[in-house]
């Protein structure tokens, strides 16, 4: 299934649950994606829609908790070099470790993205992310973007601690939620676009650290609930960091993010604030 959550142009409204079928947007009985997976009213189907009468939103509108992981060996050995730091250390090939970004700053298909204030190199990262619906298993897949203010994270990240403020103003999600059973086996290309122009490609497929031993991590001592949100960390050459060219998001850029099998999740970059 392709799982949305959606308003119509005609009377919007918080977001609707939705299930889309070709051209059509079926308006479910689910209050929420987390609700449909585990299985509140997901039998009942309101009206229908067509999708270019409707707006798609962020999927999961406020998710329990939002995990990043750190999956791809290609995008570590890439911002090492560009960095500095050493290689990749040997902790990583044991551990499949994530961090938490902030549940409350989650933006959907083509909405504007605050500048960060304070910085001058702002980033995005080209990942797809898992939903966790029933019984701490995956419900579904869509594309995230985990937007980084790359020289606020850097001075956080010499702290020892993070990162915090260099991440936790933005990450988009969407435009959709796909099944696993329609993805197969998750072997998807993955490509970023800024203004149109093609800065980023890579496949899904080159995960180090498997989507089990994921889950497995972060379920360790505690308890995935429906809707959580976890990335998979950035696909190798998926972000302007790993290229070093110092060729940063500037206000009013439009980033697409293209995911196969998923879609195209597209923002623009909003103004500097004071």
């Amino acid at each position: 299934m392709r799982l949305c959550l959606f308003t119509p142009l005609e009377r919007p409204v918080r977001g609707w649950v939705g299930a889309i079928e070709g051209d059509r947007v079926v308006h479910l009985a689910a209050q929420t994606l987390a609700s449909f997976f585990t299985g509140g009213g997901s039998a009942r189907r309101h009206d229908e829609y067509t999708l270019e009468n409707v707006r798609l939103l962020a999927p999961v509108a406020r998710p329990p908790s939002v995990r990043d992981a750190y999956a791809f060996e290609e995008h570590i050995r890439n911002a090492a070099c560009v960095t500095g730091r050493p290689g990749v250390p040997d902790e990583w090939y044991e551990l499949p470790v994530f961090y938490f970004s902030n549940p409350a700053a989650i933006y959907g298909p083509d909405d504007e993205i605050p500048f960060p204030t304070g910085s001058e190199e702002l980033d995005y990262e080209l990942e797809v992310a898992a939903v966790i619906g029933a019984d701490g298993a995956i419900g579904g897949f869509t594309v995230m973007n985990d937007w980084s203010a790359r020289d606020l994270q850097r001075k956080e990240m010499k702290v020892g601690l993070g990162p915090a403020k260099g991440k936790d103003f933005a990450t988009s999600l969407g435009p959709v939620v796909v099944t696993p059973d329609e993805l197969g086996d998750l072997k998807l290309e993955m490509v970023a676009r800024v203004n149109g122009e093609e800065r980023s490609r890579g496949n899904l497929g080159d995960m180090y650290h498997s989507w089990e031993a994921i889950l497995e991590r972060a379920a360790a001592n505690t308890q995935l609930v429906p809707g959580d949100v976890i990335g998979s960390g950035t696909v190798g050459t998926g972000c302007i960091l790993e290229h070093g060219d110092g060729r940063w998001l500037h206000p009013g850029d439009v980033v697409e993010l293209e995911v196969e099998g998923i879609g195209v999740l597209r923002n623009r970059v909003g103004p500097k604030r004071a």
